[in-house]
């Protein structure tokens, strides 16, 4: 588990969703209740599977001699939700985290948007001041909770920048490359033409019925 939520990290990076260690990934052992999570602020060309934290789903630390990442409770807090979610990557990327600053969610404009959800990439509400302080990691995972739907795959904290997940870290990857493509196209698409019409509702269920439904068709 360890290798692989590193090499998750490592391809933070690679796909260019992260500047300096402002962003990362966790994966989860189901069976043992266990999650791996990157440690907070190491930087990633000197990240070992030493490095990654193993803390249990109460976030406390059980294997590692780093501090878990920052977001570990916000995470968690996904994990708790959805027994299909696997892996979580959690990025500042500037395309994604844009729309996250303008406080709107990302229109259904075309067909790769709904490769990856089947309707807009949900918002998530303001936090109260109380929530700020209390607990504000576990807050955020809160109101990305209240945001998502079973069938989502990813979503934007208002003011903050993304969330996505998969079945495993590495899918949770391909979904935070494919958020951040999705929103540079519909930024861009939004400059040509201010008020866009959604995807026709037919075209939308059938490229994501066709990857992600029970008789999807999509790859090998």
């Amino acid at each position: 588990m360890r290798e692989a939520v590193l090499a998750a990290n490592l391809a933070l990076p690679a796909h260019g969703l992260v500047t300096l260690t402002w962003g990362n990934v966790s994966g989860i052992d189901r069976e043992r209740g266990r999650v791996a999570i990157k440690p907070s602020g190491v930087p990633y060309e000197s990240m070992t599977s030493e490095d990654i934290v193993i803390v249990d789903l109460d976030g406390n630390v059980l294997e590692g001699g780093r501090r878990p990442s920052t977001d570990t409770s916000t995470h968690l807090e996904l994990y708790r939700a959805y027994e299909w979610i696997g892996g979580i990557a959690h990025t500042h990327s500037p395309w994604a985290t844009a729309w996250a600053q303008a406080e709107r969610e990302i229109p259904l404009l075309g067909t790769t948007h709904a490769d990856l959800c089947a309707g807009p990439i949900p918002l998530t509400r303001a936090l109260s001041d109380v929530e700020v302080a209390e607990d504000y990691e576990g807050a955020t995972g809160r109101a990305l909770v209240e945001a998502i739907g079973e069938h989502d795959r990813a979503a934007l904290v208002r003011g903050h920048g993304s969330f996505a997940w998969g079945s495993t870290p590495m899918a949770a990857i391909e979904a935070a490359v494919t958020l951040e493509q999705v929103a540079r196209m519909a930024l861009l698409t939004t400059l040509l033409a201010p008020d866009p019409s959604p995807l026709a509702d037919a075209i939308r269920e059938k490229h994501f019925k066709r990857k992600h439904g029970p008789h999807a068709y999509y790859g090998q």
